[in-house]
């Protein structure tokens, strides 16, 4: 299976795939502006990474925000259910990682989300003991 995935960084990508899988993975319930909004994720975030099957469908996502000097943020990591628990996401978050590094990145954190934070910790990633993620809620 891993032999047919492919990884890209990008600066663009089909919007009605990533709508798709952003819907399929729980977090935009209605969408009304995305379609107008998500070129501009895509374009301005650090890293945007993508997962193509071997027809080149977008099966997978997860982006950096950073600065470019000395924080990354990964999030937004999503793989279509049909192709879970085959590697490709811990592949993806390598990836994401191993660009981070390469590009002088000192600190890479995420948050996890409730229940998945096994799968962060095999990768190399550690809980921050003494500090809480927290929102601004508009």
């Amino acid at each position: 299976m891993q032999n047919d995935i492919r990884y890209e960084v990008v600066k663009a990508a089909d919007s009605d795939e990533l709508i798709a899988l952003y819907k399929e993975g729980g977090w935009w319930k209605e969408i009304t502006t995305a379609k107008d909004t998500l070129p501009d994720l895509v374009q301005n975030s650090f890293c945007f990474m993508v997962v193509k099957n071997s027809e080149g469908k977008i099966i997978g996502m997860g982006r950096v925000i950073s600065d470019g000097v000395s924080d990354g943020y990964i999030q937004d990591v999503i793989i279509s259910n049909l192709y879970r628990n085959k590697g490709i996401g811990k592949q993806l978050i390598i990836n994401l990682k191993d660009y981070c590094l390469s590009h002088g990145l000192g600190w890479i954190a995420l948050i996890a989300e409730p229940g998945t934070s096994a799968f962060y910790t095999k990768i190399g990633f550690n809980e921050m003991m003494d500090y809480k993620p927290m929102i601004f809620t508009i």
